[in-house]
This record gives C-alpha cells, structure tokens and sequence, in this order.
C-alpha cells in the first residue's frame, strides 16, 4: 500500500517530502512517538527527534529503549531502498542496540549515506549481487551525548538475483 501511494504521489510532490510525511502520518511509525523533522532532497539525510513523554517513558521516569528502537528501526531501510531504487532489495536482518544513558528531554539522531557509500555498494553489488551493509547511528541528548548507539545490519541484492534466489528456495 505504501509503496503503491508512494508512487502516485511522485508525480506531484518530491519524494523526501513523500518519505517525511509519510513516516510521521504512519499509524505505526506515529507509536514510536518520534518525528521525522529533517530529510534531504536526495533522502541521503534524515533526522529525527523523540520527545520524553508519557507515552514512551519507562518506570524509571527516562525514555524507553523500546521506543528509540523503534523509532530508529525502519529508516535506514526505506531510505536506502528509496535511493537504490527498483533495481534491488533491501531488507533489515539485525540490530544490535548499545544504551549508554537514560534518555531524558528530548533526543536526536541522524541518518546518512554519503554519494561514495552508495557508488561503493552498487559496485560491489555488481561483483557480488547480494551484500549485509553495516550501519551505525546514535541517539544524542541535548547536550550531544550519546544516549544509545544502534549497529543495523542490512541486506542489500541486484532485484535479479534475489529473485533467482527465491525461485530456486521454493523450487526445493
């Protein structure tokens, strides 16, 4: 459904406001309580915001790490499948989630693939056509202190391929 009324909306307005809007009116993106407050033109940046409230604080009065989890999960997968584009899949397989402080207040983190990241891993999926990309975050509180740090692993194949790969499985 998301991708179908991505598609349709493109041919009137840019896709970063598409993904911006997208996630912060998506009922499941809205539960993580994060917002969405900054994505570039090219979707090689994003920025969100979590803000310490009742819906996401935990017994010990600071932000629960299941909602900065939650909030940090889908981007980096949507964001490169935007910018890849329809030639490959790009799938999430593992998070490894590091919390170095309590979240208090409200709390920031970044998304960012540089140019050269993207040519590198479209010249490697060219030799290799399937790739687990490794990509690092952090949540930083207001004083730019690391709140949590989390390690995503992704998944990235030539569409060709994975859909080779699939046949073949389900042919066993």
């Amino acid at each position: 459904m998301y991708k179908i009324a991505t598609d349709f909306l493109t041919r009137f307005i840019k896709p970063s406001t598409i993904y911006k809007y997208g996630f912060n009116w998506s009922p499941m993106y809205r539960r993580t309580t994060a917002k969405l407050v900054n994505v570039s033109d090219d979707l090689h940046y994003v920025k969100i915001r979590l803000k310490l409230n009742w819906k996401n604080r935990n017994y010990a009065g600071s932000m629960f790490g299941g909602s900065m989890l939650a909030a940090t999960d889908p981007i980096y997968m949507i964001q490169l499948i935007q910018i890849l584009g329809n030639d490959y899949v790009v799938w999430d397989k593992a998070v490894t989630a590091k919390y170095k402080r309590p979240g208090k207040g409200t709390i920031h983190g970044e998304f960012i693939f540089s140019a050269e990241e993207i040519d590198a891993l479209k010249q490697k999926l060219k030799t290799e056509q399937e790739v687990n990309l490794e990509k690092t975050m952090h949540l930083l509180n207001a004083n730019a202190e690391v709140v949590a740090e989390f390690s995503k692993t992704l998944y990235v194949a030539e569409k060709t391929y994975y859909k080779k790969k699939q046949a073949l499985r389900h042919a066993k």
